[in-house]
């Protein structure tokens, strides 16, 4: 007998052996509000038709538990290669997995499938799902298995075999006649997937990612438990894609990317002031909390990375050079070594700790082409880097403070809703458990402390030590993980680094990693996309731009110009020969937030009309009025708080 914890907090005794089909008959067992689809077995989906044989939390669950979502697009997955079998002849099906938000599944065929294949795949795929065919799982032989694959002509399976440790089983899910390799779970039958699908888009993939392997096709699609979900979901697509930051890169005149330098950004007049507003108010932040800015090497010798640990745990990501004296350099991926050197170049003692080094480090690293993504996914990027000397017993509190900090910095920027994970150590990692016991209650205590909602990230930390992780909530409901703050016993032991105690020996610090916009590149991008390109009045690149109605106002607009740059505003005007209906509608377009519009009649009168973006209306103020009013706007709001 096994005794089986229920989702209602009861126990009771079952025959070992007992499968999920069977509990749903027991009156005693909890159902969920429709039809049992799946259950979930110590936290973990199962299928109905798996059968327990040890004690056990057990609850059953629909398609509309959140849980089941997975499942739904897993079972979609199966549905969509079937079609596409079906319809396509020939057509060898590799791997097709869950991904955030949707799945895709990876063809070899001879022609690369098209968008304009979407609609009778779809229709295809609603008939299996009308169909309503049992999912059936399997167990077969290794030989048995592929054999079969390759009397199919199904070469990719028969590789992923292969690859197969020889002491797992080889699962076998059976849908009616069509089959696949799966692991699972799924549910019943295909009836529960619905009809809330949709296929996406169609792209390039090479088999395994290796782009020595053939070429596949992959089809994105999408999936969830209701039509108004999937409705919502499509109308989010929309609206990401119109916010996508690339194309209002292009529209704004911010950027560009090209192909001699992959994952490089060529930043325009208007983008680096953008970037460099964001410098320096991170600048001024930091100073405010008693940081001190450095810069330290961009390439430096590889025994200076053997030494770090990033030659062993992290040399595929790295940018390596060998010089004609046959000295192998690498590209700094991180800014830790150099600010340890920094820090090791003179004697400290504990009455400099905490000792705070800031950068922002221009770092490399390399990204496969095919993961490259304008600015959310670069290979050469900043970040706003910066390590904390600190001793044991201040650790705690570093953190607290750094958590304060972080938080009112991204409400600055629009940002109130932040989440935040705390990831354990790896199990890629350097360092003694006992050291990582430390690490990790020091930043758990300083979480505690605050009084914030947080996560466990399980198994995620940096191989070096335990970490925060701070995930930003967009506009449109989007996550993006971006500050980190990082504890190391580890690194200043490797580099011999010490201070001198109370007690006038040397002692070695802890080492506190802190990035706050984590990559400023990235962080640009996702700035201009939470705000649809219409950036704060404080952030824009062109805060005010004047435009004339007649040539006989341009003296005055040239006077405007002067009185706003006198204010600090980034002004520019136009007075060329257009029409200012024409003049008003490209800046605009270019999200410039102020429009300020001057003919004759505002020139006599020393007056400005005032035309916000996203607005129709105008207003006509004196000109000194006007400017002090923007300028008081367009101040950061750092700034405003020591007004």
């Amino acid at each position: 007998m096994i005794t089986l914890t229920l989702s209602n907090g009861a126990t009771k005794q079952f025959e070992a052996g007992i499968t999920g089909f069977q509990l749903t008959k027991d009156t005693d067992v909890p159902r969920p509000n429709k039809r049992p689809v799946a259950m979930v077995v110590n936290g973990e989906l199962s299928d109905l038709s798996d059968a327990l044989h040890e004690n056990a939390n057990v609850e059953l669950v629909d398609r509309f538990d959140p849980r089941c979502l997975e499942l739904i697009r897993h079972d979609c997955a199966h549905v969509m290669a079937e079609a596409v079998q079906s319809l396509f002849p020939g057509t060898q099906v590799t791997i097709g997995p869950v991904i955030e938000n949707g799945f895709y599944y990876d063809f070899a065929r001879e022609k690369p499938f098209s968008v304009d294949e979407f609609a009778a795949i779809e229709a295809k795929m609603k008939d299996i799902v009308k169909g309503g065919a049992q999912f059936k799982k399997e167990i077969w032989s290794r030989d048995e298995a592929k054999a079969f694959f390759v009397a199919k002509g199904e070469n990719y399976k028969v590789e992923l075999i292969d690859a197969i440790g020889a002491e797992q089983d080889l699962k076998i899910y059976r849908q009616g006649e069509w089959l696949d390799l799966c692991r699972g779970p799924h549910m019943t039958n295909v009836g529960e997937v619905g009809t809330a699908f949709k296929l996406l888009k169609v792209a390039g993939a090479y088999w395994r990612g290796d782009s020595k392997n053939a070429m596949l096709t992959r089809i994105y699609a999408t999936a969830f438990a209701t039509q108004e979900e999937l409705d919502q979901h499509l109308k989010n697509l929309e609206e990401a894609e119109k916010r996508d930051h690339r194309k209002l890169g292009v529209e704004m005149d911010l950027f560009h990317f090209q192909h001699e330098a992959p994952g490089s950004v060529f930043w325009h007049p208007k983008g680096w002031t953008l970037f460099q507003t964001l410098v320096d108010y991170m600048r001024r932040r930091q100073i405010a909390n008693d940081y001190k800015e450095v810069n330290s090497p961009d390439m430096m010798d590889r025994a200076l990375w053997e030494t770090s640990g990033h030659w062993e745990k992290y040399h595929e990501n790295m940018f390596i050079t060998k010089t004609e004296d046959d000295r192998v350099f690498a590209f700094k991926p991180m800014n830790c070594p150099g600010h340890v050197q920094i820090f090791k170049n003179d004697l400290k003692s504990y009455r400099d700790l905490p000792y705070k080094m800031a950068e922002f480090g221009k770092v490399h690293r390399y990204e496969p082409s095919g993961a490259l993504h304008g600015l959310m996914r670069v290979r050469s990027f900043t970040q706003d880097d910066a390590h904390i000397f600190a001793t044991e017993d201040q650790i705690t509190q570093v953190c607290l403070e750094l958590n304060e900090l972080i938080l009112s910095i991204y409400e600055d920027f629009g940002f109130p809703d932040i989440r935040i994970k705390f990831s354990d150590r790896p199990e890629k990692r350097i360092g003694e458990d006992a050291v990582w016991d430390k690490a990790e209650t020091a930043l758990r205590a300083a979480l505690d402390a605050s009084g914030k909602p947080w996560t466990l990230n399980s198994g995620e930390g940096a191989f070096y030590g335990p970490k925060l992780e701070y995930v930003l909530r967009d506009a449109i409901g989007r996550d993006w993980q971006c500050g980190t703050v990082q504890v190391d016993f580890n690194l200043p032991g490797r580099f011999n680094v010490t201070f001198v105690g109370q007690d006038g020996n040397r002692h070695s610090p802890v080492m506190v990693h802190r990035a706050m916009f984590g990559s400023l590149e990235r962080f640009t991008g996702i700035l201009i996309e939470n705000c649809a390109g219409a950036l704060p009045l404080w952030l824009a690149p062109v805060q005010v731009q004047i435009c004339t109605i007649t040539q006989d106002a341009d003296d005055y607009a040239y006077e405007v110009l002067k009185a706003c740059k006198k204010a600090g505003l980034r002004a520019e005007i136009d007075i060329r020969n257009e029409k200012i209906s024409y003049k008003v509608r490209q800046h605009m377009v270019e999200k410039t937030p102020v429009v300020l519009v001057c003919g004759k009649n505002e020139a006599l009168e020393r007056k400005i009309s005032v035309r916000r973006l996203g607005s129709q209306d105008q207003t006509v103020l004196g000109l000194d009025e006007a400017i002090a009013m923007i300028a008081d706007e367009a101040m950061a709001p750092d700034l405003k708080r020591k007004k």
